[in-house]
């Protein structure tokens, strides 16, 4: 199946999924609420795995953004989301994770008038193997100081995605040290 044909899970305004669109029908200026993820990956010194969306993206192409974000297929818990589009997008084996922000949710609306509109449990996680970007996912990675992106978050939020300058400070407000969240 092509990625612009997976399917993306409609959700009404209590989050129940209510149908199914293909990914390159959902985002426009009008998009309706549907099923997303955000994942953080941590390392064992805390650094996060920070990504550059490819140029060629529909949405916020070329923003710096969290590690990896995605669509749960129908049916599809988060962390096996997560799983599938860390391999995908940048060779990476998923190891442990674990739901933070369950509720988070958020609209935002980029300058060519695209919207998004996603309720996005967010995860924390750890991860295996060597990084082999997909160029047509992700343009440059970087791991940075967990503090370091608070700060970015907090001072230039406009730096990066929408979601991500949401995400960062209720990240940051559960616990200094997200990563502490995985049980071992």
């Amino acid at each position: 199946m092509h990625p612009d044909d997976a399917p993306v899970v409609l959700l009404d305004a209590d989050h129940r999924p209510v149908g199914q669109l293909p990914k390159s029908q959902v985002h426009h200026a009008a998009t309706p609420l549907h099923l997303a993820f955000s994942c953080y990956v941590f390392d064992g010194s805390g650094a996060v795995l920070m990504t550059r969306r490819a140029t060629s993206k529909k949405t916020w192409p070329g923003v710096w953004t969290n590690t990896c974000c995605g669509h749960p297929l129908p049916g599809e818990a988060s962390a096996d989301a997560a799983a599938r589009r860390l391999a995908e997008e940048l060779g990476l084996r998923l190891v442990r994770s674990a739901v933070v922000l369950p509720d988070f949710s958020y609209r935002a609306v980029a300058p060519d008038g695209l919207v998004e509109n996603e309720f996005c449990p967010v995860l924390v996680a750890t991860v295996d193997g060597e990084l082999r970007p997909d160029p047509s996912e992700v343009l440059e990675y970087r791991w940075a100081s967990w503090p370091d992106v608070v700060t970015l978050a907090e001072i230039a939020p406009w730096a990066i995605s929408p979601w991500s300058a949401l995400q960062i400070p209720q990240l940051s407000a559960l616990t200094p040290h997200p990563w502490s969240l995985l049980t071992p």
